[in-house]
């Protein structure tokens, strides 16, 4: 299983997400950029992005029940999945604008909320392959670590 498939897999846990989110589009995308020729790779760069960036908020959202963070997983997936190009991405998401920045500002997140944003942002700014993977290797390592039993209880 590839690092991607591993970060899907742990934010995406319960079977009714797995049917949901990791659809042939999403668990594709890491792969679809490997594959693609020179002229798709930034389309296929952008597809892989949403799924690491959605993985990361749907992990944020698990650890500390942030509807925000819940609802932006889901424009994420749904322009990864429905896109057919970058500008339709830019466009797809920036009709959700105004919740990606009440990520930041109605956001109470411990330690591990924190480093799961900064993820997030490094994601965002991810303009090269390598740094991408660099973010994807570092997720699976927290992911792999969070305690979505002790959040629940300490709310």
């Amino acid at each position: 299983m590839t690092t991607y498939e591993t970060l899907l897999r742990l934010a995406f846990r319960a079977p009714t997400d797995v049917a949901h989110y990791l659809t042939p589009a999403t668990l594709g995308a890491a792969a679809g950029f490997e594959q693609a020729n020179r002229a798709e790779q930034p389309f296929r760069f952008e597809q892989w992005r949403l799924g690491v960036a959605a993985s990361l908020l749907r992990l944020l959202a698990d650890l500390g029940d942030h509807d925000e963070a819940r609802r932006a997983a889901d424009v994420l997936h749904r322009a990864l999945n429905t896109a057919k190009s970058p500008q339709d991405i830019d466009k797809q998401i920036g009709k959700e604008n105004k919740l990606f920045e009440q990520i930041y500002t109605n956001l109470y997140v411990n330690d591990e909320g924190e480093a799961l944003l900064d993820l997030f942002a490094r994601t965002l700014d991810a303009d090269a392959p390598d740094l991408l993977a660099q973010v994807e290797d570092e997720a699976v390592g927290l992911a792999r670590g969070l305690d979505f039993e002790r959040a629940e209880e300490d709310e």
